[in-house]
Parts: C-alpha cells; sequence; structure tokens
C-alpha cells in the first residue's frame, strides 16, 4: 500500500518563487518542474546575455554531477564540457613548471569518481535555461523588499512588480537581500582578497601564458601569494592575483582598476621577484580589473527553520573557491531540497525543509572548513612545495 504524500498535494497548489538565476536556482527550478510543480524564477539580469560569465566550474562527482544527473542533463553536458580544461600545471614565482598533468591525465574519464570536468558558466547556464518551460524565468526582476501575507510572501521589485509566493527559496548569492528575513548571520572575511581579469584572445595577447597554459589551468605560487588562471572558450583566459590584505584594501588602496599601466606597476611592486612573463596579464587584461574580497559564513551558522522561506548555494553558505565547491555545494542544495520537498516522509513543509537545512549546514561548514584551510595553505610560505607534493601524490 502506497503512503499518501502530504507534501506533493500542498505543494500542488502552491507558488514557488526562486529568487537568482545562477546555477543553484536553475538548477532547483528544472528539477521541481520535473515533479510538475508550479516554478517561477525571478533573476535581476535583463535576459539570458546580459551577464559577462566568471570563470569555468569544475563538477564534482556526488554533487555537480550527481545534480546534473538528476535534472536529465547528463547527455547535454559530456557535450558542451570543455575536454582538457581540467588540466594543470604548477609552476613558480619564475614562471618553471615543478608539476603537469597534461600527459597522464584523460580528457574524458566520466567513470573515474575524481575526475572533475570543466564547464564554462555560460553554456551551463544555457543548458539549465533550455531545460525549463517556457515562460519560467522572469528576467529583469531585482529584488528589492518582501513582506509576510498570510502563509506566504509578497515580493517587490526594483522595476516596480510585485508578485505573490507560498514558497521562496533563496539563491541570489552571496550578497543575498532574502537571507536577511530569515537569519542575521553575517560572513566573515578571510584575510585573502583576489584581484580578478580577463585576458581575450590568449593567443594573440598573452602567448607566453597560453604556451604554459595549453587550454588548461595554472596554479603559480610565491612569497604567500599566488596567480590563478585557467582558460575559457573563445580562446579566452580568467585570471585571479591572490594575496593577504586587509579587509579594506580593495576600496583604499588608491588604485584605478581600469587604468592597465597603473595595474601593472603595482603588480610589479606586490609580486616583485615575480617573473615578467606574468606581466602580459596585465598588459593585456581588459579592465576593469575587480577586486573580490573573499568571505565565508561562520561555520557553526543557525537559524530557527520557517515553513515559507529557506536558502540555497553562496545565499546559504558563502565559502571561498579555494576547494572548488562553491557551485557543487550549491547545485547538490538544489537536489537535495527538492528531495525533502518530494518525499513521503514528511507531513509538513517546515518538518521538510529542516531536515534540508541541518543536513545543508553540516556539509557546507565542511566544504568551507576545507576551502579556508586551503586557503590559508596556498598563502603560506611552503604553498609550492606542499601543492607539487599533493599533486604529485595524487
Amino acid at each position: 500500500m502506497h503512503r499518501i504524500n502530504h507534501l506533493r498535494m500542498i505543494l500542488n497548489d502552491r507558488q514557488i518563487a526562486i529568487v537568482g538565476g545562477g546555477p543553484a536556482g536553475l538548477t532547483l527550478a528544472r528539477l521541481l518542474q520535473q515533479e510538475g510543480l508550479q516554478v517561477k524564477l525571478y533573476e535581476r539580469d535583463v535576459n539570458k546575455d546580459a551577464r559577462v560569465q566568471g570563470s569555468p566550474l569544475d563538477m564534482h562527482e556526488g554533487s555537480g554531477l550527481a545534480a546534473i544527473e538528476k535534472a536529465g542533463l547528463m547527455k547535454d553536458f559530456k557535450k558542451t564540457f570543455r575536454p582538457g580544461a581540467d588540466r594543470k600545471i604548477i609552476a613558480d614565482k619564475r614562471a618553471s613548471i615543478l608539476f603537469s598533468d597534461h600527459e597522464t591525465k584523460l580528457e574524458e574519464d566520466f567513470d573515474n569518481p575524481y575526475f572533475r570536468p570543466e564547464i564554462d558558466r555560460g553554456p551551463l547556464r544555457r543548458i539549465l535555461l533550455e531545460s525549463l518551460q517556457e515562460g519560467s524565468v522572469v528576467w529583469d526582476s531585482h529584488f528589492v523588499s518582501m513582506e509576510q501575507e498570510s502563509d506566504g510572501w509578497t515580493l517587490n521589485f526594483k522595476n516596480g512588480t510585485k508578485v505573490h509566493a507560498d514558497l521562496i527559496i533563496a539563491a541570489d548569492g552571496a550578497n543575498s537581500k532574502v537571507r536577511a528575513y530569515l537569519t542575521d548571520i553575517r560572513p566573515f572575511y578571510s584575510g585573502i582578497t583576489m584581484l580578478e581579469g580577463a585576458v581575450y584572445n590568449v593567443k594573440k595577447s598573452a602567448p607566453q601564458i597560453d604556451a604554459l597554459l595549453k587550454g588548461g589551468k595554472i596554479m603559480a605560487f610565491g612569497d604567500e601569494k599566488c596567480l590563478l588562471m585557467g582558460s575559457k572558450g573563445s580562446h579566452d583566459m580568467g585570471f585571479y592575483a591572490s594575496i593577504k590584505v586587509g579587509e579594506g584594501w580593495a576600496a583604499n588602496n588608491g588604485l584605478d582598476y581600469s587604468d592597465n599601466a597603473q595595474m601593472l606597476k603595482w603588480f610589479k611592486e606586490e609580486y616583485c621577484e615575480w617573473s615578467s612573463v606574468w606581466y602580459e596579464l596585465f598588459e593585456h587584461g581588459e579592465s576593469p580589473f575587480v577586486p573580490r574580497p573573499i568571505y565565508c559564513m561562520p561555520l557553526d551558522q543557525n537559524w530557527e527553520t520557517v515553513a515559507n522561506l529557506t536558502l540555497i548555494g553562496d545565499a546559504a553558505h558563502a565559502m571561498p573557491p579555494f576547494a572548488g565547491e562553491g557551485a557543487n555545494m550549491a547545485m547538490l542544495d538544489a537536489l537535495e531540497l527538492s528531495e525533502c520537498l518530494m518525499s513521503d516522509k514528511f507531513n509538513t513543509l517546515q518538518a521538510a525543509i529542516a531536515c534540508y537545512e541541518v543536513n545543508m549546514r553540516k556539509r557546507g561548514a565542511i566544504a568551507a572548513q576545507k576551502s579556508l584551510e586551503n586557503g590559508a595553505l596556498m598563502h603560506s610560505t611552503d604553498a609550492l612545495s606542499t601543492m607539487v607534493s599533493f599533486f604529485s601524490g595524487h
């Protein structure tokens, strides 16, 4: 005899609103629509082409890849990921190569649990968007505020529109505005700031770095700082200069991030003993460069579960990028929340959301701890030898 699924009966009549159209929000929308639920996703971008997409994502077994599989999109993913983009070299500050897996790593190895295929953010977003029902995404919906209304919420957007929703899932990133309606816990500064840049047509603009990159990734370490770079589609490259500075450095250093000459001068001073090979990043990088102070949610965060609002992705557990877990945890949030909402084990939405949140906070804290530890290691005096020995052992 089948158990009655009370939650499905409840959710069949509810309007679900997801705020934010990154990997977490889009994945959740897809998974809930597969179950026949009414879902609208509200995204601040004016359309699907409005945003310049950042660095590629590496998808992990048991999290990002598991969500893609459950969403029925693995075939599309395999057609779209970039074979070989996960290959890496580790270099010292003088651009000498100390480790490379270009000769040993297979381009495609989906049966290997340690395989972490790379995909550009734009193509991943396109796969997810195209999987959704027509009209699911409401563009140009910049969230401003919301008010409780009976058992649900009224959401207010910058363009003046108001909508009602019975259940809201905040997927609006590390600077989430929706999060404040559930908890006042704030992230803390990790001690590291990353200066982000991009080089277009890297073969022509940065030939020395292109020769090292070979369509993969470079990690260079020295003097308690690092350079991290990776190829993107269309022969472009994204990079980060990562340093230990105070929280206010980005706003108070007097640098003009749009001035390549000034930024190159800064790099020559900050990375004073580093090879001139790296100068190509700032000579030919697209300005403005973007400083990104790296924050992390407290590992012991907790809040009281409510029946009509929850968090996924960076809105729930922003963490440093040094373990590659952010997008993977976000997509796993979508997978686990959808499974809790569809489960016949719970009689109320609050019980289902509570189960999701307890597990999400626990594994989010583990991933964040690893990210913090990796960040400290990568900016330590012996980062180079430690990273070489780590990857050589794998």
